[in-house]
């Protein structure tokens, strides 16, 4: 993606902070813990937090989290839901903390958004050593038919190349953290944790109609596209009655910082 492509569809979300924070999936708890396991202390820092989705999991697990996020409408929504948490505004390439302060950063379904030429010397500076670094995404399970089959249907606006299970090791292979400054990082590892989410034909289409290509596609395409969604979902016998499960799964990609 172009950098003036990116940057339009990175910014895109804010005009649906609401949809966002009430449609957008948590993440599986077993990913956080996984994520957090090497890090060497309780400080983390979600970057990227959009509407605190991440954030909230987090909280959850009783560590001390500070979000920083860019955007004032998800910012916005994320200090209404979780008013208890330092929630801050910033960047992933300019963090408003100082150097050393967190054990961890965390990324939920936003580290491919980052300019990592910038955010990564930013990530190290923020980090003690040994912290970890830790991307999320939320991947669909295109092992599943008819999860395959909503992707033919909702395009690569809707279902991008991370955001299926087949397609994030590989889309995400570009985002390993340099080192910089000295700071040096370890080998990238991977894994993946079962998650679901429950939705019915209408709430799944509202929540791939929060994904940044719906969301800066003209208004008559993006209406076709979801009818041709909403169509498939309530014409299948997995999904046309009622509350169904969405296949997902929590894929992680951890560094450590040396």
């Amino acid at each position: 993606m172009e950098q003036d492509e990116r940057l339009l569809h990175s910014s895109s979300f804010g005009a649906a902070a609401a949809a966002y924070a009430e449609h957008r999936p948590d993440y599986a708890q077993a990913a956080v813990r996984w994520a957090l396991d090497p890090a060497p202390g309780p400080r983390v820092l979600d970057l990227g937090a959009g509407t605190g989705k991440l954030t909230a999991t987090l909280v959850a697990s009783g560590v001390d989290v500070i979000a920083v996020e860019p955007d004032p409408e998800m910012l916005a929504e994320l200090r209404r839901a979780l008013p208890a948490v330092r929630a801050l505004a910033g960047s992933a390439e300019a963090i408003p903390l100082p150097d050393g302060s967190v054990d961890a950063v965390l990324a939920g379904n936003a580290m491919h958004w980052f300019d990592m030429a910038v955010a990564g010397p930013e990530i190290a500076r923020v980090l003690a050593p040994g912290g970890v670094l830790a991307g999320l995404w939320n991947v669909l399970d295109d092992r599943v038919d008819w999860v395959a089959g909503l992707e033919r249907v909702g395009g690569s606006a809707a279902i991008g190349p991370r955001d299926t299970l087949g397609n994030w090791r590989a889309a995400t292979a570009d985002l390993h953290l340099p080192g910089s400054g000295g700071a040096r990082f370890g080998s990238p590892e991977h894994d993946e944790f079962p998650h679901g989410q429950r939705r019915t034909a209408d709430s799944l289409a509202a929540t791939l109609a929060t994904r940044a290509g719906m969301l800066v596609m003209p208004e008559q395409e993006r209406q076709a596209v979801l009818g041709r969604i909403r169509a498939f979902l309530t014409g299948g016998p997995e999904t046309a009655h009622g509350e169904f499960t969405l296949p997902m799964l929590t894929g992680v990609l951890r560094v450590r910082r040396l």
